[in-house]
């Protein structure tokens, strides 16, 4: 509609003399300048953006007759709108795998709910036979997490079977003298008493063997 209006009154200019186009333009600079003074900036609209953008690429001296504008602003809004055209004119398909059918989905779903022992690669490959090209990563992607019963803690473990375990350690102990004696020890989890222990200052396999 603003193009319609200006298109008109394109028009209409062609038929008036110079110094009535001249005085037209002094009077709409004029209630510019009182607009300016008085209202604040306006938001510029689309129409607003590409009619300057015309007017500034067939109009020789366009930076003369602007007035609540600045050049660099049009020259922005130029520069936007070639990023956007080519933007659009460069847009491609979505990219990413195609959403896969949901009727394979739930074929996936079938085959485990029927066949408990199956796990992804034997689905996968039963569906190859079918003719259905899918990675096994996918398959495994659409099948049913089964929840897994949450395993006992250490210490829990320990509690329960404390009466047949025993820690057993290797360590090294420095002494005054500058020497190092090798220790060997067996500790009851039950009673939390030692078991059995054999320090020596020379350690062999024979004798780790022996304790």
């Amino acid at each position: 509609m603003p193009f319609f209006i200006l298109a008109v009154m394109f028009l209409r200019s062609v038929f008036k003399s110079r110094r009535q186009l001249l005085l037209e333009n002094l009077a709409l600079r004029q209630q510019v300048t009182m607009l300016r003074k008085s209202v604040k900036r306006p938001r510029a609209t689309v129409a607003d953006k590409l009619f300057w953008i015309l007017f500034s690429r067939y109009v020789d001296g366009w930076r003369t007759v602007l007035h609540g504008l600045h050049p660099d602003t049009v020259v922005r809004w130029h520069r936007q709108g070639f990023r956007f055209y080519w933007r659009w004119k460069s847009r491609g398909p979505k990219p990413g795998r195609p959403a896969m059918d949901g009727g394979l989905r739930k074929l996936i779903r079938e085959m485990q709910a029927i066949n408990m022992g199956w796990g992804a690669p034997r689905i996968h490959g039963e569906l190859l036979k079918l003719g259905i090209e899918i990675s096994q990563a996918t398959v495994s992607k659409y099948m049913v997490r089964q929840k897994k019963s949450p395993s006992q803690t250490w210490r829990t473990f320990l509690a329960n079977h404390s009466e047949c375990l025993a820690a057993i350690d290797f360590f090294t102990v420095p002494t005054a003298g500058f020497r190092v004696l090798y220790v060997f020890i067996v500790l009851s989890h039950d009673r939390r008493q030692v078991v059995h222990f054999n320090v020596t200052e020379h350690p062999t396999a024979r004798r780790g063997y022996r304790n």
